[in-house]
């Protein structure tokens, strides 16, 4: 039904004719009753409902005129009579429907092509690799998951196959799969396991011996071969004593009761070749230790327990360490009595120098003959005063035996051979008067002038 006023019917007719016109309905907002009265859509005024009747004529005039399509700002191109245009909602690409499949999306319907192909959670999809028919929700979930898709080994082999065969193959095919080595159960790229047995610091390996233990860890089996076994070759616990001895380990008990006696008088050996050695080590250390410049200072410490030692043994001389008056030179050694020696004995410090025997003796000149100075330093502070050393010098006689080429089995600490010095060196008040003796220690200088060339 159209609602026209009756005086408005040839106005609108005559408007028309070559106008397009897009038809309002009653249910328009513009024609909504207010209160059970009626507004024209024009004015807003108010219409008389007694006055409002059907008009057929008018209604197949107005049903005959040309409008667009209501998409047409959206892009649809349609124009035609106001009575097709239902009709041609039913195929206007740009018309807003519901999705077929019941998705619950509402969507132009030139869109819907593309959604119920790819977007439509309710399109039917068959998966190309298996064949089964899946909603589109569902194929999504299948996809990736396929039994009957081929697909590339994880582990990077290069071999492909269908997805329900690649457990199997990753389990027991595949030869870059991990697998751990059974012996000391390290992973491995299972074509890289076969060679790591060849180095397995646990495989089981054979005793070279024979003795028929089984499964020796490969990094065990020096400590077998050393420690447990019973075939091994062993040598006599008295090797370094000269036994040549070589027999099973189990064997050796027997042979060392067997031996005991000439055992014993090997290592008796031994021991006599050892303290030779020592002795000369320790004679080798002495020599190396000396001085062999010339010069000698003794630091006798300790000083007031050794003078009162002296005091209690008669004639009780100290030794210095030996000395030598230059490289290959001649060897020397100072001595002193703390309680004096001779006629200064109880009054004096005496001080004596003795030859000993040398290395190098024989390319040396005979007798001693060169110039000896002693002193006693004095330890004062030279920043207080100067320091005032007592100082003697002597020449060696040639004639005192202690000057003399030494024999060789002389002992360097034998007592009876008297060096050559000054029984009266310095007097016990003449030490108290200075700094001779502090912090307990006093020093002993000795030094010989010796030329360039010495050796005969």
């Amino acid at each position: 039904m159209v609602v026209v006023g009756q005086m408005e019917l040839q106005d609108l007719v005559a408007s028309t004719q070559n106008t397009e016109v897009i038809l309002v309905p009653l249910s328009h907002p513009w024609a909504m009753k207010s209160e059970g009265v009626f507004k024209c859509p024009e004015d807003q005024l108010p219409l008389d409902y007694a006055k409002i009747y059907p008009d057929p004529e008018l209604e197949q005039q107005i049903l005959a005129l040309p409008i667009r399509c209501i998409h047409s700002e959206e892009g649809c191109r349609w124009t035609g009579q106001m009575k097709q245009l239902q009709g041609h909602f039913s195929t206007c690409a740009f018309n807003v429907i519901p999705c077929p499949n019941r998705c619950s999306i509402k969507l132009t319907r030139r869109d819907l092509p593309d959604h119920l192909q790819h977007d439509c959670p309710k399109r039917k999809v068959k998966c190309e690799f298996c064949g089964s028919e899946f909603t589109g929700e569902a194929y999504e979930n299948h996809q990736g998951i396929c039994p009957q898709e081929s697909v590339y080994c994880e582990n990077k082999c290069g071999a492909r196959m269908m997805r329900r065969l690649l457990s199997q193959h990753s389990l027991a095919e595949c030869p870059k799969r991990t697998q751990p080595c059974k012996y000391c159960g390290k992973e491995f790229v299972f074509d890289t396991i076969q060679n790591h047995q060849y180095h397995c610091p646990r495989f089981p390996v054979a005793c070279p011996n024979q003795c028929g233990t089984p499964n020796i860890a490969r990094e065990d089996l020096a400590n077998h071969v050393k420690e447990n076994c019973g075939s091994a070759l062993i040598l006599c616990p008295f090797k370094d004593a000269g036994c040549k001895h070589r027999c099973p380990k189990l064997a050796i008990g027997r042979h060392l009761e067997d031996t005991t006696k000439s055992h014993l008088t090997m290592m008796c050996s031994l021991v006599g070749r050892q303290r030779q050695e020592i002795l000369e080590l320790r004679r080798e250390m002495e020599e190396l230790s000396v001085s062999n410049d010339g010069v000698l200072i003794w630091k006798l410490s300790d000083y007031s327990r050794k003078l009162q030692e002296a005091k209690l043994r008669n004639n009780h001389e100290f030794f210095s360490p030996p000395f030598y008056t230059h490289r290959y030179g001649y060897k020397l050694q100072v001595s002193a009595f703390l309680n004096g020696n001779g006629s200064g004995e109880g009054s004096h410090l005496s001080i004596y120098i003795r030859v000993l025997p040398g290395e190098y003796d024989n390319l040396l000149e005979w007798p001693f003959s060169y110039k000896v100075t002693f002193s006693i330093m004095d330890q004062s502070d030279p920043s207080l005063s100067k320091p005032q050393h007592i100082t003697e010098t002597f020449n060696p006689d040639p004639n005192w035996k202690n000057f003399q080429k030494p024999c060789s089995t002389r002992n360097s600490l034998d007592e009876s051979t008297l060096g050559f010095g000054y029984p009266k060196f310095i007097s016990h008040e003449e030490i108290k008067k200075r700094n001779y003796v502090r912090d307990n220690s006093l020093f002993l200088k000795a030094s010989i002038e010796i030329p360039q060339k010495i050796m005969a």
